[in-house]
C-alpha cells in the first residue's frame, strides 16, 4: 500500500498533513536500525565525493528524491481494500542487509554502497507493496550514479578514454594544419609536449553527464526511442567534446605558450565543455521534437513542474503500519547487532622485509634502483615498491618491478600492466598465459602472463603476475575475488604485482629473451618471499 493510501478521517492531522504515528515510527525505526550496517560504505562514499570525478555525488540523492516525489504525485490512490504484497519487499530489504554485512566483513566499501541501494529498493517495496512499489525503480536506480566505479574498472575506463581522447584530440590539432605526433598519451607539438593525464580522460565529465542524461530522459516528454537516444548519446558526446577540449588546448599552446594548458584556463575550458555537452543534449531534444507530428516547445517537452512536492514529501508521516515494516526494523536491528558483536576480522599484516633492503646483486648482475615520478607513485598508491634494472657480467639487462599493497580493499590495489602499457606508447603484440617452473624456489611450477611489446624499434619481453598470499594469478579480476575470500577467511588483504622485463635485441629470438628472464628469475624468486610473503 502506498503512502497515498493512508488518508483516512480517523487519523490525526498536523495542519493539512495526515499523521500515522505508528507507521512513521516503524519506518524511522527500520532506517535507524539498519544504518549501522551501511555506515562503513556511506562514509567511504562521502570521501569519494571529495574527488573531482565524483564531486557531483551529493546531488544524486536529491535528484533521486525529486524523481520519486514526481512519480508519487502522479500515482493514483490505491483502494484500501486492495491486498498488498509486502513480503517480496522484505526479502529484497534483507538481501541488501546481507550484502552490506558481507561488504563489512571483507572490508570492501563498494559492496556496502551497492547493497545500500538494494536495501532502499526493498524499503520502497515494503512501504508500497510489490505491485505499486516496483513502479518506482527508476529513482532508486538513479542512485547508482552517486557510487564510485570499482577500482579495476575505473583504471581500465580511464586508460581507454585517455587513448580515445588523445587520438581524437590530435585529429583536431591536425585539422588546424599544425604538425603533431602522438606517442602513447603524449601529444608532441615539437616545442611543447602535452600529456593527456588521468584528469584529462573525461571521467570527471562523463559521470555527471550520464546522470544528467538519465534525468533528462525521464523528464523528457516524447517517444521512448527519443529517451533512449538521449540516454545513449551522453557517453559519445562527452568523449567527443573532451577530445575537442584537448585539441583546443593543443592549438592554444602551439600559438600562445604552455600556460594555456595549465591553471585557470585549463579549468575554465573544462567547465565550458561540460556546459556544451548539456547544451548538445538540449539541442538534440529540440531536433527530435521537430521530427514528431505535434512538436512541443522545449519548455513543455521537459517536465520541470515542482508544484505540490512539499505536501507529497510530508506524506511520509502517514505511512501505514504493517507487520512487514515491523519485521524490516527487526531484521535491520538484528544485522546491526550481529555486525557490532562479530565485526570484520582484524587485518593480518604478515612480517616482511621492506624493499629498501632488496638485494643489489642478483645472478651476478647489479641493480640500478629508481624512484617513480611522484604523479605515477600517487596513481600507483602502493605501500611499498621496488623498481630496479639489473645489468653487468656481459648479460642484457633485466628490469624488476614489484608493487606491494598492505590492503587491496580500501580503494587502492593492483591493476594489470596490460592497461597501462599503451599509455607509454608501447604496442602490445601478445599476452598469453604460460607455465614456468623454478624447482629450487618456493614458487615451484606456476602460470604467469607473457607479453611481447614494442615501441619504435625497441622490443621487450614482459613476464608478470599477481602474487596473492601464496597464489600466483594471471587475471586481475579473479585476483580481486580471491582478496574478498581471504579477507573473510584469513583477515589478509595484502598482495603484489610482480613484473620482469628484458629487451629483445634484433640479433636474438624471443626464446633467447625467455631463457634470460627465467635464468634471472630462478635467483630472484629465492629471496622474493621475504618481501612479498606467501
Amino acid at each position: 500500500m502506498s503512502v497515498q493510501d493512508n488518508f483516512r478521517p480517523s487519523i490525526p492531522f498536523i495542519g493539512t498533513v495526515p499523521v500515522n504515528p505508528m507507521g512513521f515510527a516503524l519506518f524511522a525505526g527500520t532506517v535507524l536500525a539498519s544504518l549501522y550496517v551501511f555506515q562503513f560504505g556511506l562514509l567511504a562514499l562521502v570521501e569519494a565525493w571529495s574527488t573531482p570525478e565524483y564531486s557531483h555525488g551529493p546531488l544524486i540523492p536529491l535528484i533521486s528524491l525529486y524523481l520519486f516525489l514526481r512519480e508519487l504525485r502522479k500515482t493514483p490512490r490505491a483502494d484500501p481494500a486492495e491486498p498488498v504484497r509486502r513480503m517480496p519487499g522484505l526479502l529484497v530489504l534483507t538481501l541488501g542487509l546481507g550484502l552490506g554485512m558481507i561488504g563489512n566483513l571483507v572490508q570492501i566499501p563498494d559492496i556496502v554502497a551497492y547493497a545500500f541501494i538494494v536495501w532502499v529498493m526493498g524499503l520502497v517495496l515494503v512501504c508500497f507493496g510489490w505491485d505499486r512499489g516496483k513502479a518506482h525503480w527508476a529513482p532508486v536506480l538513479h542512485l547508482v550514479f552517486m557510487l564510485p566505479l570499482p577500482q579495476f574498472m575505473y583504471w581500465q575506463l580511464t586508460i581507454f578514454l585517455q587513448g580515445v581522447s588523445s587520438e581524437i584530440g590530435v585529429w583536431f590539432i591536425e585539422l588546424a594544419q599544425i604538425p603533431v605526433f602522438l606517442d602513447g598519451n603524449i601529444i608532441d607539438l615539437g616545442v611543447y609536449k602535452l600529456q593527456v593525464a588521468e584528469a584529462c580522460s573525461g571521467l570527471r565529465y562523463l559521470f555527471p553527464i550520464l546522470s544528467f542524461s538519465y534525468l533528462f530522459a525521464i523528464l523528457y516528454r516524447g517517444p521512448l526511442w527519443h529517451k533512449a537516444v538521449l540516454l545513449l548519446s551522453a557517453a559519445p558526446i562527452t568523449v567527443f567534446m573532451n577530445s575537442f577540449r584537448i585539441g583546443v588546448i593543443g592549438i592554444l599552446v602551439n600559438h600562445f605558450g604552455i600556460e594555456h594548458a595549465e591553471g585557470f584556463l585549463h579549468f575554465f575550458e573544462g567547465w565550458v565543455i561540460f556546459l556544451a555537452c548539456v547544451g548538445i543534449l538540449f539541442a538534440m531534444a529540440i531536433a527530435m521534437q521537430r521530427l514528431t507530428p505535434n512538436p512541443l516547445p522545449l519548455s513543455e517537452a521537459i517536465d520541470l513542474d515542482t508544484n505540490g512536492l512539499g505536501p507529497i514529501f510530508a506524506r511520509v508521516l502517514s505511512i501505514t503500519p504493517s507487520v512487514m515494516l515491523g519485521l524490516g526494523a527487526f531484521v535491520g536491528g538484528l544485522f546491526s547487532l550481529a555486525l557490532y558483536f562479530f565485526p570484520a576480522p582484524p587485518t593480518v599484516l604478515p612480517d616482511r622485509t621492506p624493499f629498501m633492503l632488496f638485494p643489489r646483486e642478483i645472478a651476478n648482475q647489479y641493480g640500478a634502483f629508481e624512484s617513480l615520478d611522484p604523479a605515477v607513485a600517487k596513481t600507483l598508491a602502493a605501500d611499498d615498491y621496488v623498481a630496479a634494472s639489473y645489468s653487468g657480467g656481459g648479460k642484457s639487462p633485466v628490469n624488476v618491478f614489484v608493487a606491494y599493497y598492505d590492503d587491496q580493499t580500501n580503494g587502492a590495489g593492483i591493476h594489470s600492466p596490460e592497461v597501462c602499457l599503451p599509455v607509454g606508447g608501447w604496442e602490445v603484440f601478445s599476452i598469453d598465459p604460460v607455465e614456468v617452473s623454478f624447482p629450487n624456489t618456493t614458487y615451484g611450477t606456476f602460470e604467469l602472463n607473457r607479453s611481447v611489446i614494442q615501441k619504435g624499434l625497441n622490443k621487450q619481453m614482459v613476464y608478470y603476475w599477481f602474487e596473492q598470499r601464496g597464489r600466483r594469478m594471471t587475471n586481475d579480476f579473479l585476483a580481486k575475488l580471491v582478496v574478498v575470500y581471504d579477507s573473510w577467511m584469513r583477515g589478509r588483504r595484502d598482495g603484489a604485482l610482480i613484473r620482469f622485463v628484458t629487451p629483445i635485441h634484433p640479433d636474438e629470438t624471443e626464446a633467447d629473451a625467455d631463457a634470460r628472464l627465467q635464468a634471472f628469475m630462478a635467483e630472484a624468486l629465492k629471496v622474493m618471499p621475504r618481501y612479498v610473503p606467501e
